[in-house]
């Protein structure tokens, strides 16, 4: 029975010992984390790109809208009933196929922006050594402000 304990105290001991050495020799090497935060919002208005692309849309609408009030002078213009029900048909599937080009042409196009920043946003971190970088909007302390940076290389 002794020998039991004995040898149990001696499992105990080496498992105790070998715990605090591993943690002793995980907590002098943990790497050197940097951390950056970016306000998007920033750089998403600071963009000339955006801008462009905001105008252009803006510029379509209006054009579509054009389209939606010469449809309706000519069907107020219209007093049979079987023409006016064709013209409504008309416009509908001209303004539908339009909306859908728009919408299209505008999701392709700021998803293309949206890759362009998220690489100057890469590159930019990886150039200042920086292992993360998180939206300025969801960090409460900390990390480096590199905002300004990137926005130099968007605009």
């Amino acid at each position: 029975m002794k020998k039991k304990i004995i040898i149990g105290a001696l499992i105990i001991t080496a498992f105790a010992g070998g715990y605090s050495i591993n943690n002793i020799a995980i907590s002098k090497s943990s790497p050197e984390y940097r951390v950056a935060v970016i306000d998007i919002q920033k750089i998403v208005a600071g963009s000339s790109e955006i801008s462009a692309l905001k105008a252009e849309q803006e510029k379509q609408i209006q054009n579509m809208q054009n389209t939606i009030n010469k449809a309706r002078e000519e069907i107020a213009k219209e007093k049979d009933s079987a023409k006016i029900a064709q013209l409504e048909e008309k416009y509908r599937k001209e303004i539908s196929q339009a909306k859908l080009a728009l919408d299209e042409s505008y999701n392709q196009k700021l998803s293309a922006i949206d890759s362009k920043i998220k690489t100057a946003v890469v590159e930019k971190a990886r150039s200042m050594n920086y292992n993360i970088v998180l939206p300025k909007n969801t960090v409460l302390f900390g990390g480096d402000d590199i905002t300004d940076q990137v926005a130099s290389i968007i605009k």
